[in-house]
């Protein structure tokens, strides 16, 4: 089968009878950096643990607004997990983080 790029005017991707959306590439692209940055917060844990505690407000406030946006997601009349699946490490992290801050 041929492949094709989104021609003008067009908004897909068609490779063997998959149809990936521009909004689905982005969306997944999105996720993925959204995880890397909640993730990232894994080397303010280590310092938090080790003696040199960084700020607690930052990640506490983070893990306030993945959370909301876990609410979001999931109460939508479809379920969003893109959205669920991107801020749940901002939830986890974020928290773990604000706690071994102020532990």
């Amino acid at each position: 089968m041929q492949n094709q790029l989104s021609h003008p005017g067009g908004h897909s991707v068609h490779t063997n009878k998959h149809i990936l959306s521009e909004d689905r590439i982005v969306g997944d692209i999105a996720t993925i950096a959204n995880m890397i940055m909640y993730i990232s917060y894994i080397g303010e844990i280590v310092q938090n643990l080790n003696g040199n505690p960084t700020s607690f407000i930052q990640p506490f406030c983070a893990a306030i607004n993945a959370a909301l946006w876990v609410a979001y997601g999931w109460v939508k009349p479809k379920r969003d997990w893109i959205l669920i699946v991107a801020d749940v490490p901002g939830v986890i992290f974020g928290l773990v983080a604000a706690i071994t801050a102020i532990v």
